[in-house]
């Protein structure tokens, strides 16, 4: 609903600023010379927390349709470069999968079969985040009434959980090989090149996808595997060369240590995506941006009872508590309640937002179930 809310509206502007917070920021001149008389690593210490300090001040008193307009202002402007590092994974992940399963057949590397399994995987997960990211946003309100939001976090454990498989498959594969002192390792440079290539390409696709990750969930996601990846496909190098060349055995536990750090690091990003979709609450620096705004949104409101910001997948859920005069008509309190939800939820990191009205703060908690 359009908000009817006019002349009483508070607006942070450079104007406003009740709490004197522009007062505190730490000029740059100052961050070069304030001393610490404790070495180099603290007076570094020191000036990254004041720069943290002085950005979480401009952003709480940026206005909150400035948050929203500059945001999609970024990802308008960035919009081709966001297309390119998505599609251009995708296409890349395809043909590097095929490079890199041709170097573990023709090796028969144990270490080329660990890194060609994460390869082989990397299309289909590409391809799945991109028809679930759109899919999210035109879900049948009816049968997902909370949105899509989520779907990509249960895509990643999915696919977490086949990764681990195919790992745990190859680290048996590895204890058998060692078990029966296979010694028959050639050495082919054709299948290193192969992988040598494949690291190339995920390094510069890493690259592209850093420097663009703040304009994509997406593009965030794959910046992760693109790093990961580089790692992994610089052991098999490493591994698989000097099982041929030193040690026959460096390649079935090259094999079983990449296959070791697939499972952790796809563990790690199966915890990540468990915790949003279990609710996991938002960091300090987010809820006084909520707090702050919600402070000095309108005269009518008196108090602030709660804040409550926790994940809803990827983004944030916001409830927030207010206090109004027990006088005011319930068409104003309903205007300003809608007002301040529709501006809350302009917010980049905010995917709903419920506003109560209460007219006093000393009832007990609501909305907890007890159990």
């Amino acid at each position: 609903m359009p908000s009817r809310v006019s002349g009483n509206a508070i607006s942070v502007t450079s104007a406003s600023d009740p709490l004197l917070l522009r007062s505190r920021k730490v000029e740059e001149s100052d961050l070069r010379y304030r001393p610490t008389g404790k070495g180099f690593r603290a007076k570094k210490s020191l000036q990254t927390f004041y720069e943290a300090q002085n950005n979480h001040i401009e952003n709480l008193l940026k206005p909150l349709h400035a948050h929203g307009e500059d945001d999609a202002e970024d990802r308008a402007n960035n919009a081709i470069q966001v297309k390119f590092a998505i599609y251009g994974s995708f296409a890349a992940n395809c043909i590097l999968a095929i490079l890199q399963l041709y170097a573990a057949i023709s090796s028969l590397s144990l270490s080329l079969f660990a890194t060609a399994a994460d390869s082989v995987f990397d299309p289909f997960a590409n391809l799945a985040l991109l028809l679930l990211h759109k899919k999210s946003g035109k879900v049948d309100e009816r049968k997902w009434p909370a949105g899509g939001s989520r779907f990509e976090n249960v895509a990643n454990c999915v696919y977490a959980f086949l990764m681990g498989c195919v790992s745990i498959v190859l680290i048996v594969e590895s204890i058998r090989d060692l078990a029966t002192n296979n010694e028959d390792k050639t050495f082919n440079v054709a299948s290193l090149v192969a992988v040598g290539v494949a690291f190339a390409v995920k390094l510069a696709l890493f690259l592209y996808c850093t420097a663009y990750r703040r304009f994509s969930s997406q593009i965030e996601v794959l910046a992760i595997d693109h790093r990961n990846d580089l790692g992994i496909n610089g052991l098999g190098i490493l591994t698989s060369a000097l099982g041929s060349k030193v040690v026959w055995w460096l390649d079935p536990v090259g094999a079983m240590v990449i296959s070791v750090i697939i499972v952790t690091v796809w563990s790690f990003t199966a915890a990540e995506n468990f915790s949003q979709l279990a609710g996991k609450g938002a960091p300090p620096d987010f809820l006084q941006l909520i707090t702050y705004n919600v402070m000095l949104f309108h005269e009518q409101i008196e108090k602030i009872d709660s804040v409550k910001a926790y994940h809803s997948g990827p983004q944030y859920n916001v409830e927030v508590d207010i206090v109004m005069n027990p006088d005011t008509p319930l068409r104003e309190a309903h205007d300003v309640a809608q007002s301040l939800q529709d501006k809350l939820e302009g917010l980049p990191d905010v995917d709903r937002c419920f506003i109560h009205i209460d007219y006093e703060t000393d009832h007990a908690p609501e909305h907890r179930k007890k159990v």
